[in-house]
């Protein structure tokens, strides 16, 4: 079954849908599907990234990740708003049942108001659970940066997930796949060897100038993990892996205000959901 579409520009692409199941089909949208997949990473201690979430179609398709920031909710991508969709929180191989996972439907989708898909500015999204997860030794939250935070260059920071693991995509992951990659500036990141001024104030990059090492299809939204807290969340980028083109996450310190004044707007005390 073919479901690609033609990138609207090949050198800017959303790290858009690969959807991964026992029959694997691939799908690229948007700018440069870049940040999908884990290359040049290794497989983590299983359930040791407690906080991140597999995002699936009804027929338990990963396309998207995620991480969970308290019981009721989760922060991915904007550009991972594809309608129907299920939580998994707990998982770590996608082809076996461990028993440790916890799958929700999500009771509302809330992408950021001014999120741009033709720039990628703004691509964050909050997903509201049915029901909360049950924490335990394999499902844990991701901790928030403060408003405005940043993070020093050169810094390590870790990127998970379930994308592809080789730049052609013809490597596809059944477990979780991490990588640290170094903070690169902004002003390197926008430099005219590089990303030449695509580079908002909303995002960050991150990766090796030398490449082989980066986020890919499959691993949108998924987290950027930085000194213990949620950085990034992983976005668009040229290629996967390329030299000169880190991957490009959306800053999640720009949205914490955000983030937080929408949490507290749907705030339902009878579920006590910050408990």
């Amino acid at each position: 079954m073919d479901c690609y579409t033609v990138c609207v520009s090949p050198s800017k692409c959303n790290l858009s849908f690969i959807f991964i199941s026992a029959s694997f089909c691939g799908c690229v949208t948007g700018l440069d599907i870049a940040q999908q997949r884990i290359v040049g990473g290794y497989a983590p201690v299983p359930h040791s990234i407690k906080y991140i979430v597999s995002i699936q179609t009804t027929e338990r398709q990963h396309f998207c990740g995620g991480a969970l920031i308290n019981k009721y909710w989760v922060i991915t991508a904007a550009h991972c708003d594809q309608g129907k969709m299920m939580i998994i929180a707990g998982d770590y191989s996608l082809t076996i049942y461990e028993g440790t996972e916890q799958e929700i439907m999500p009771q509302l989708l809330v992408p950021h108001p001014e999120y741009n898909s033709t720039t990628n500015n703004n691509d964050i999204m909050l997903i509201k659970l049915r029901a909360p997860v049950y924490l335990n030794s394999y499902v844990s939250i991701a901790l928030l940066p403060r408003q405005g935070a940043s993070i020093v260059e050169g810094s390590l920071c870790r990127v998970s997930g379930w994308g592809y693991t080789s730049p052609s995509g013809s490597q596809i992951p059944s477990t979780l796949r991490t990588v640290k990659l170094p903070i690169v500036s902004t002003q390197r990141c926008n430099s005219s060897e590089s990303f030449n001024g695509d580079i908002t104030e909303n995002m960050l990059c991150a990766g090796y100038s030398t490449g082989g090492k980066d986020a890919c299809q499959g691993d949108s939204g998924g987290p950027l993990v930085c000194e213990g807290r949620l950085y990034g969340v992983v976005s668009w980028g040229r290629g996967c892996a390329d030299a000169q083109f880190p991957g490009v996450y959306t800053a999640v310190s720009k949205f914490r205000r955000w983030i937080d004044s929408t949490i507290f707007s749907y705030y339902s005390s009878a579920n006590n959901e910050f408990d």
